[in-house]
């Protein structure tokens, strides 16, 4: 990961490519890897002006103590406790608890593998305005999904 954010930063000069439109998504494990370089890495990509993520969250072995000092902007909850939701209460009170973290925290939360309205105004209610899953798509080619997207102004 240390030779992260100078490849990063190359892409975008090379490219030209605006740094706030780019998130960044990386698995809190990578992180915990080592905390200290992962913390220096993520401060430097978003000195470069990049949104960042931590992904799978809630699957790794996060210390509440690191994560205040990572410069992040969205906390992704894992979709195993979305798919959870609902028939195991632990799940449900995991997800309802990084949702609070986040608030606290004052980032995003987005919740992977939304796949029911049941379970997209579930997580509304808690406060997590963001989700991502085959409730309003499913993986598709680049064409088809600029397509899609192009539809999205109509």
């Amino acid at each position: 990961m240390p030779d992260l954010a100078a490849m990063v930063d190359d892409v975008l000069r090379r490219h030209g490519l605006d740094a706030p439109l780019l998130t960044l998504e990386i698995t809190e494990t990578a992180i915990m890897e080592d905390v200290v370089k992962g913390i220096a890495v993520l401060n430097h990509l978003k000195s470069l002006g990049l949104m960042l993520a931590i992904d799978d969250f809630g699957t790794g072995y996060s210390s509440m103590a690191y994560l205040q000092q990572l410069p992040i902007d969205v906390l992704k909850i894992d979709a195993s406790f979305i798919r959870r939701m609902g028939s195991r209460p632990v799940d449900t009170s995991i997800v309802r608890a990084i949702v609070g973290l986040a608030t606290a925290m004052d980032v995003r939360c987005l919740a992977e593998g939304v796949e029911t309205e049941d379970q997209r105004r579930f997580l509304s209610g808690l406060g997590c305005a963001f989700g991502q899953g085959y409730l309003w798509g499913r993986p598709m080619p680049p064409t088809e999904a600029a397509a899609w997207a192009a539809g999205l102004g109509t």
